[in-house]
């Protein structure tokens, strides 16, 4: 767990950044505070919880899947040290039950990976009265596909066959797609 310093941070504009992949986390964190915010990051639930409960955060963002468990419980904390919190959960791995459930645990709103600061910061600041405006660049229908064939894959625990199964999709055709890059 790390802070990072920012030029000129409203002590009000505490965030807890909770994410298991470093490279975006660290990416993300700069960017925040070059947005202001005074940036408390973690790469785990563990440690987001801790960070959470050692200096309750006004602004958090949390990825929903983390290497140690569900960012769920990270946004319960967070919750629960201050329910005026405004979260958003981050996740690559997005469908109607789990942002029903980030909603539901006190996550403002729900953002696919890759989100940009910008539009974290918008989502952050958003009052509750307005709805947030539609992205700039959604996802492509084809990198939408791509995302749902990679997640049942990786919940198939890379099983080929079981996914194409689960899938109604012949094997050689889920092999080819999962041989190639992702769309833009």
């Amino acid at each position: 767990m790390e802070t990072t310093p920012a030029p000129s941070v409203d002590p009000g504009k505490t965030l807890l950044l909770v994410d298991d992949d470093d490279i975006l986390r660290e990416r993300l964190a700069r960017a925040l505070t070059k947005r202001g915010y005074a940036v408390t990051t973690a790469g785990s639930v563990a440690a987001g919880i801790a960070a959470a409960r050692g200096q309750p955060p006004r602004y958090a963002v949390c990825d929903l899947r983390l290497a140690d468990g569900n960012g769920l419980d990270v946004v319960a904390a967070v919750r629960e040290t201050n329910p005026d919190a405004r979260i958003v959960m981050l996740t690559g791995y997005g469908n109607i039950a789990t942002a029903v459930a980030a909603v539901k645990a006190g996550a403002l709103d729900y953002l696919a990976k890759p989100a940009d600061a910008d539009d974290i910061d918008a989502a952050l600041q958003a009052s509750g009265d307005e709805l947030p405006a539609p992205p700039e660049r959604p996802m492509s229908a084809d990198r939408v596909r791509w995302e749902h064939i990679n997640r049942v894959y990786e919940l198939c625990e890379r099983n080929v066959s079981e996914t194409a199964r689960r899938l109604n999709m012949h094997r050689r055709t889920l092999q080819r797609i999962l041989a190639k890059h992702s769309p833009r």
